[in-house]
């Protein structure tokens, strides 16, 4: 699955432990990330500066659903119950 256009749920509502570029300390959740683009697009996309964490999280149906929001409620929910 591509990634929508106009959403970028998956770089604001996770948190990323591991450094990002701008962000060397990481990112806390519910908080967009630096690389994120105005098209909510990721800057660092292709490169191999892209947190592994970032890499391994694939778009999907179940994941992202068919709108943003429903997109980030998701996100939200698995973050809260993945965090320690």
């Amino acid at each position: 699955m591509e990634c929508r256009t106009d959403c970028g749920a998956c770089c604001i509502a996770p948190s990323i432990s591991s450094p990002i570029p701008g962000m060397p300390k990481g990112k806390p959740a519910n908080t967009r990330c630096v690389q994120l683009a105005d098209n909510f697009m990721c800057k660092i996309f292709t490169s191999p500066l892209r947190p592994k964490v970032c890499v391994s999280l694939q778009a999907s149906r179940e994941m992202c659903f068919t709108h943003r929001d429903a997109a980030m409620i998701y996100l939200v929910k698995l973050e809260a119950d993945t965090a320690p």
